[in-house]
């Protein structure tokens, strides 16, 4: 992952990270940071196996993601609300702060979230709508500001 470590400063400013369960021999979990260049092409730029997506799990992963991946500041960090994720992202000596990185959730993980409880495709393509007025609100916010 070399070159995509050393591309990553030449990418967007944004991290998302995620895990999923390995199934059959091999049992734990595999968790992936990625980034997007300027042609919004996805790149690989850590992983882990760990043994499941646990709090330390989490922690060991982004504590190493930042300081040997993304050691700058002004980050956004995309996740799934997956408590691991959260307490991690907050946890002293992570790397991780709200002085140098924001934290925020992807829409796509917070409309399946919905569907699973309200099981509603239009209310769910309200959501997702919902999420991109947001960004687009807080470009323009931005542009004037």
């Amino acid at each position: 992952f070399k070159p995509c470590i050393d591309g990553f400063a030449f990418c967007k400013p944004i991290v998302q990270v995620d895990g999923t369960f390995l199934y059959g021999r091999y049992k734990g979990t595999l968790l992936v940071a990625v980034a997007q260049d300027g042609r919004n092409n996805i790149i690989p730029i850590a992983f882990a196996v760990v043994e499941g997506e646990t709090s330390d799990a989490c922690f060991f992963f982004l504590k190493n993601l930042r300081r040997y991946v993304t050691p700058q500041d002004e980050l956004c960090l995309i996740s799934d609300r997956h408590e691991a994720i959260r307490s991690a992202y907050s946890r002293n000596g992570s790397g991780w702060t709200e002085d140098n990185s924001v934290h925020v959730y992807c829409i796509r993980h917070i409309a399946q979230n919905f569907m699973r409880r309200f099981k509603n495709a239009a209310l769910k393509k309200d959501v997702v709508n919902m999420g991109k007025f947001i960004i687009t609100f807080f470009k323009a916010f931005d542009y004037y500001f």
